[in-house]
């Protein structure tokens, strides 16, 4: 059995806690895109943590968790979140990487800050990790791939890369900050004895054991960040959605059975992009102080998360892309201190009422519609049964039932690990 779990709106979704639960239920955690620039905060008994790179499953002692070729690999981030694991007590994981997984650059990083401060005011949001030179490299043929470590003429192809890419700095950037290419080659090929004993034919392997293992693909971000489908051209440089699962691990697309899409119960989030049904000033900061673990602040970065009611138009389009099957909703415990809750279930453009999701540059004059739903007015954080919610709170759920077409079969109601309702 295969089956997939992804965002479905901006990202920030509360993905990591859903993978950590589902990863009980499975066998092998795959990481299929992505790579350091967004994280997957996981509560559970050795305490909080926040995932890069690594599967959310490596908190499970029986689960493999394995690294596919779509993902962007950053070795110094990589080993540092495996060093911060067993410092703190995690047993160590069983990690498999594909031999056909690119290597993300020292130079991808730099790269990547040099074009933010290039582009000032009119930047895409970046972190900075180096994600988009990283993809841009991949598609244009001059990307590394892990096993390039054990073959013949990697320094001759660093070389010809630093070459290329000095021309670039010097004409367009304008500063002496160049790459010295056997630097780059000195740090990339230090990883080599260490990463070793990581590297594997996932894809075969993959294929060998989908028959008679439970894996459970785990996305990065969320639909609207898509490359193809997403709020272009402020998206991330891979596909998110459950779909690219399928082609990163070289599984067929048929073999992935259930697409669970984890949609949060308000929305948010960091970065730039156009965002319809974002709210401001005093109300967007008490939402952002009592949302999240800790607050809304991106588990990456830092910044303070930009902060939004729940919009339907946004999530059906954010499932429909992913080919959902069922739901998990989190965070509805955060809104137990409205009165009423504002729901966006339209867009007004140009005197024109829609409600499906469209193109950037009519999402940039679209306003939300919204609808006022009775809050439930107290905390909800540890019940455990659906039907023990208030009233209004179920009320909420089945709203956005209702205008999404698919069931909510899971509802994050705290932080950690034990704060779940099932209603399947």
């Amino acid at each position: 059995m295969v089956r997939a779990i992804v965002g479905g709106n901006w990202g920030d979704e509360g993905k990591g806690k859903m993978t950590d639960l589902l990863a009980a239920e499975a066998d092998i955690v795959v990481r299929f895109q992505g790579g350091a620039n967004a994280g997957h905060t996981i509560i559970n008994d050795y305490g909080k943590f926040v995932l890069h790179l690594l599967p959310s499953g490596v908190f499970r002692r029986n689960v493999i968790n394995v690294i596919a070729p779509g993902v962007a690999l950053n070795l110094n981030s990589l080993f540092a979140e495996l060093d911060m694991l067993a410092k703190r007590g995690v047993p160590e994981p069983k990690l498999m990487i594909s031999e056909r997984t690119q290597l993300l650059m020292p130079y991808h990083i730099m790269f990547d800050r040099l074009e933010e401060e290039r582009l000032g005011s009119e930047s895409f949001g970046s972190t900075k990790s180096g994600i988009a030179p990283f993809y841009s490299d991949k598609c244009l043929k001059t990307g590394i791939q892990i096993s390039e470590l054990f073959g013949n003429g990697l320094r001759e192809k660093i070389e010809k890369v630093c070459f290329v890419k000095n021309q670039v700095i010097k004409a367009l950037y304008g500063t002496s900050e160049l790459l010295n290419a056997n630097s780059v080659y000195r740090e990339i090929i230090s990883w080599k004895e260490k990463i070793a004993p990581l590297i594997y034919d996932t894809t075969h392997y993959l294929n060998q054991v989908r028959g008679n293992k439970r894996i459970l693909l785990e996305g990065q971000l969320g639909a609207l960040r898509d490359i193809e489908h997403g709020i272009y051209p402020y998206v991330t440089s891979s596909s998110p959605l459950a779909g690219y699962g399928a082609v990163s691990t070289g599984i067929p697309p048929w073999s992935v059975t259930e697409i669970i899409t984890v949609i949060k119960a308000y929305s948010s989030c960091v970065g730039a992009g156009i965002f319809v049904s974002e709210i401001y000033d005093n109300a967007a900061d008490e939402l952002r102080k009592r949302g999240g673990d800790s607050g809304e602040y991106g588990a990456t970065t830092g910044r303070p998360r930009r902060m939004g009611w729940f919009d339907t138009v946004a999530s059906r389009y954010g499932c429909m892309i992913q080919g959902t099957t069922e739901i998990a909703l989190s965070m509805l415990d955060v809104l137990g201190y409205l009165e009423k809750i504002p729901v966006c279930v339209a867009y007004e453009i140009e005197g024109h009422t829609i409600d499906t999701f469209p193109v950037s540059y009519q999402l940039q004059k679209a306003k939300p519609v919204y609808e006022y739903l009775d809050g439930w007015g107290c905390d909800i954080s540890g019940i455990g049964t659906y039907k023990a919610l208030p009233p209004q709170a179920r009320a909420y759920v089945e709203f956005i039932e209702a205008k999404l077409g698919l069931p909510v079969t899971m509802i994050s109601n705290g932080p950690k690990r034990d704060d779940i309702i099932y209603r399947k």
